[in-house]
């Protein structure tokens, strides 16, 4: 069986998904379960109203009643006005409304766990009420009972062992009828609140899956050819890998690499799994596939920018050295906070550390840590990432920048740059 994982921009319309639907016809004669993201933008839309109804701003409403329209307006392009699909996703929005009915008492991460994963909900109701339509038996499955985390909202952990028998249990069966259509970025905790698997987490999804019904292999669908040695928004002249190791891989999206999850490549290669990055415009095209022996030919060095980074500096209000003792502190309050560091760098007085830029987290951050230190910080900064660069690299992609932190090591490069 495959499984195959479509993201938000490959549904982002009603020709996106008669698009998908082409596609996943291509493989009628094989057991598929998909795993669809949210539609186009529709998880930043989903930020914008949890953002506003947690500060209780005047358009909360105005920002759901648009996130809605959107919806329908690809329901209408795609179905008659009396298909039940209409009802399905109406029901799926009032769990929205039962949450902004009161005012905000629960925590940022718990509220946002709660609204944003409706965009998964709903687009795939609307996926597999289309395959169903066009002729591809599929089942709606709730990705919720099936991959069980802990509390850790916003960044949930999977609990192997009971999603493994969960997924063991049901998923087969439902694959001999038919394709299997679920949610990504989504899990479940054991007192059935919802909790997602982080940012851009739908690919984790699908290895997850895969990994434990021993999937043959998985194909994540994009709107590049393959992956790039550099996102082509921000770069001319990039170039495809045909293959990668599941070890460039990690080393890759560790740094930032946003075409793949981080936590996917793991599952992938305890099961020698091979992953196949292909393009939804071009279904025959071959791609980009990570396995285990996968050949890595560097034509090109890898780019990798992570923007709205903050680079923060804490030091010991007497003036001491940054010690041991020190460290372990900093480093607790840091997963306390939940915050990933992407660099860090020690000096005798000082220790430094860029990660992303999320308010809340950042300032239950910056609170801990003055407690006992000094801290000093730059925001709205850009992270460059450079791996098997070459002598002149660094030199063109930091020219006209202000560089604020400098780290080079045998094969990357890590610049901090304003």
């Amino acid at each position: 069986m495959l499984v195959f994982k479509f993201g938000g921009a490959s549904v982002k319309d009603a020709g996106g998904i008669i698009n998908l639907a082409s596609v996943v016809k291509k493989y009628s004669d094989q057991q598929l379960l998909i795993v669809v993201s949210a539609m186009g933008k529709t998880t930043n839309a989903l930020e914008r109203l949890t953002k506003a109804y947690v500060d209780q701003t005047d358009d909360m409403h105005d920002i759901f009643n648009d996130i809605k329209e959107y919806h329908y307006n690809i329901l209408s392009e795609l179905f008659e006005p009396s298909h039940e699909v209409f009802d399905d996703v109406a029901n799926t929005f009032v769990e929205i409304d039962w949450a902004i009915e009161d005012e905000p008492h629960d925590s940022y991460d718990f509220i946002y766990d709660q609204i944003v994963s409706i965009g998964e909900l709903v687009s795939t109701r609307i996926v597999s009420a289309y395959l169903n339509k066009d002729g591809i038996k599929s089942q709606w499955l709730d990705v919720r009972g099936y991959i069980h985390t802990d509390n850790t909202y916003r960044e949930g952990i999977v609990q192997w062992d009971k999603t493994r028998a969960s997924i063991g249990k049901d998923i087969p069966a439902l694959l001999a009828k038919g394709a299997v259509v679920t949610q990504g970025f989504l899990g479940g905790t054991s007192e059935n609140f919802t909790t997602t698997l982080g940012r851009e987490g739908s690919d984790y999804t699908a290895s997850i899956f895969a990994a434990c019904l021993g999937a043959e292999s998985v194909t994540t669908w994009k709107d590049v050819p393959g992956i790039l040695n550099a996102d082509p928004k921000f770069f001319a002249d990039t170039v495809k890998f045909d293959e990668l190791s599941y070890s460039e891989a990690i080393e890759m999206t560790y740094y930032g690499a946003s075409v793949i999850h981080p936590k996917t490549i793991k599952p992938l290669q305890n099961a020698k799994i091979p992953l196949l990055v292909k393009p939804f415009t071009d279904p025959t095209a071959p791609g980009t596939v990570i396995k285990e022996d996968g050949v890595n030919k560097f034509e090109k060095p890898v780019i990798i920018l992570k923007q709205n980074q903050v680079l923060l500096s804490v030091s010991t209000k007497d003036y001491s050295f940054i010690s041991e003792d020190h460290l372990s502190e900093i480093f607790r309050l840091f997963a306390q906070s939940q915050v990933k560091i992407n660099v860090m760098q020690t000096s005798a007085l000082s220790f430094s550390v860029c990660f992303d830029f999320y308010e809340e987290r950042f300032e239950k951050l910056l609170a801990n840590l003055q407690q006992d230190f000094k801290v000093k910080y730059n925001n709205d900064l850009t992270l460059i990432t450079i791996r098997h660069y070459g002598q002149n690299s660094v030199a063109e992609l930091t020219a006209g920048k202000k560089v604020l932190l400098e780290q080079i090591s045998r094969n990357t490069a890590q610049v901090v740059v304003r």
